[in-house]
């Protein structure tokens, strides 16, 4: 009995929300609303309220997953750069340049989020994702550059070294020869 009392409740709610809606101006000017008529009141129609259905996303996999598991399954994604090299090219020997010119070469190009770290001697150099870098002067002896480059979660993604010679000969060179003497003053 309880049940049919609840059902016919909920049904005559449904019917309610539904059902006509009157209207009455009062002499004020308010308007007195019911579901039931009244006198001097008009039968008005009331719209139902204004909903939103959001289209459909073309993204069907990531679009239904939390902040976390889209993270999660990025850095389950495991990415490498084809190529990864250094210009100067290793031994390559330079003879008395005012300047040597580095450059990072990746295959692909970098994606956006990656970080690139490039240093001469172990010192940082060019700043943040840097790809060349022109060391001036460039100091004779043997230099090392190194490239790393990692994601945006601190992952590896390629390294490469190289070492490159700068070669100055010095004034006391055997090659070099000596000025002529000063002619000596006669008297």
């Amino acid at each position: 009995m309880k049940r049919l009392i609840s059902s016919l409740t909920l049904s005559l709610v449904a019917v309610t929300a539904f059902a006509t809606t009157y209207v009455r101006v009062e002499k004020d000017g308010t308007k007195s609303y019911s579901d039931r008529p009244i006198p001097g009141g008009q039968p008005i129609e009331i719209q139902s309220a204004q909903t939103y259905s959001a289209p459909s996303s073309p993204i069907s996999g990531s679009a239904t997953l939390s902040n976390e598991q889209q993270l999660l399954k990025e850095m389950g994604e495991v990415f490498h750069y084809d190529s990864c090299t250094l210009m100067p090219t290793p031994d390559q020997t330079f003879t008395n340049p005012e300047s040597v010119s580095l450059g990072v070469l990746l295959k692909p190009h970098l994606r956006v989020g990656d970080v690139v770290d490039l240093r001469v001697d172990g010192a940082a150099v060019g700043g943040e994702n840097a790809m060349t870098y022109v060391m001036k002067p460039a100091y004779r002896g043997s230099h090392t550059v190194t490239v790393g480059v990692k994601d945006r979660y601190g992952r590896p993604l390629c390294s490469a070294s190289s070492t490159f010679h700068v070669f100055q000969p010095s004034l006391n060179s055997p090659a070099r020869q000596a000025p002529p003497p000063k002619p000596k003053p006669k008297g």
